[in-house]
């Protein structure tokens, strides 16, 4: 059996439930990549990446699983995520490594920030109408209940809160803990444990992230 045949097939049993390694190794990975987003590390990117690739099969295979069809098609918007976040993740890659690149040697890649006014006047309203046009088309998937809005908010607040992790907004934190919020009991209620747990579990680092990039953001401010 090679590798990659064991990472899709293997799975940890606890009682009558069953557990995709993949999900767990994607979890960590996610959570190896806060904390190094939080310590401005470039790897935080890649990391991020590989992990969102597994979770994203994951999910996606929930979707496509025998049973009940209005179950599973409340899954499209974690697959989803975790596809929007690779894209995403890959525009921060390739952000920070070119700060990183070509500016001062030895600086960090980015430097925390609150968004402006004017930035807030576009990033509110390009908030409001990708949330509107994400809930349409996972209603149009077949997405219903009260999952609908719940997996639209995770699916946009991903966006925002890895978009904001690129540019070095400061607020991108409280996103992350607002996600969290929703994320975790949706996880737990449909049997995605580690995933859930996770969730949970990055709460303490993403609080510590924010605090991090605020005394670094007020730091920088007074020595600029």
């Amino acid at each position: 059996m090679s590798i990659l045949q064991w990472l899709f097939e293997a799975t940890i049993h606890f009682g009558s439930k069953s557990i995709a390694v993949r999900e767990i190794i994607g979890g960590v990975l996610g959570l190896s990549s806060a904390i190094l987003g939080a310590r401005r590390r470039v790897s935080a990117w890649p990391v991020g990446i590989i992990g969102d690739a597994l979770l994203f099969t994951v999910f996606l295979g929930a979707v496509f699983s025998f049973g009940d069809t209005t179950q599973h098609a409340n899954f499209y918007g974690q697959a989803s995520r975790n596809l929007l976040l690779i894209i995403v993740s890959a525009y921060g890659w390739v952000r920070w490594a070119h700060h990183k690149r070509t500016g001062i040697a030895g600086a960090p890649p980015v430097t925390p920030r609150w968004t402006t006014s004017k930035e807030k006047l576009v990033l509110l309203p390009a908030i409001a109408i990708f949330f509107a046009i994400a809930y349409q088309i996972f209603k149009g998937l077949g997405e219903s209940g009260q999952w609908l809005f719940v997996d639209t908010w995770i699916f946009t607040g991903t966006a925002l809160a890895t978009y904001g992790m690129s540019r070095g907004y400061v607020e991108f934190w409280l996103v992350w803990v607002a996600v969290d919020a929703v994320g975790v009991p949706f996880a737990l209620k449909n049997g995605y444990y580690p995933t859930g747990t996770l969730y949970a579990i990055y709460l303490p680092f993403v609080i510590w992230g924010f605090f991090s990039w605020l005394r670094i953001s007020k730091r920088e401010a007074v020595s600029s």
